[in-house]
């Protein structure tokens, strides 16, 4: 199998389903497939929120890229971007709080989060399975 990759932009918008069944259509592990649904939903909701203030005016862009032995997929914005010191994928101390939970789940979904200078945009990377 050789690189292959395709391009996605679409509205800001929470009807994420159709995005993430194109998304993930090339994979055939169940196991897989429910993590990296998983993780994929939560970047692309943090994304739509937080990245671009839930305005549908504007756009997500999202690559992926399949290789013989890795899953890449690369998330990006129009929002300022995740602060340096939030992308750590820690969980927050307190149970209670609104927000951070997405960040976690985004470290254990993936083996690799890589984000932007700007931290509007992250590559998240998983090796392939079956």
């Amino acid at each position: 199998m050789a690189l292959r990759w395709a391009d996605y932009i679409t509205p800001s918008t929470l009807h994420l389903a159709p995005l993430l069944e194109l998304l993930l259509e090339p994979i055939s592990c169940a196991e897989q497939l429910a993590s990296l649904q998983l993780g994929l939903q939560e970047v692309l909701v943090n994304a739509v929120r937080h990245g671009n203030g839930g305005d549908p005016r504007k756009c997500l862009r999202v690559r992926r890229i399949l290789t013989p032995h890795w899953l890449v997929f690369q998330v990006q914005d129009e929002g300022d971007g995740v602060p340096v010191q939030v992308r750590s994928g820690s969980l927050p101390e307190r149970p209670d709080v609104a927000c951070g939970r997405g960040l976690f789940l985004m470290h254990q979904c993936f083996e690799d989060v890589r984000w932007s200078r700007r931290g509007n945009r992250v590559q998240l990377a998983v090796r392939r399975i079956g």
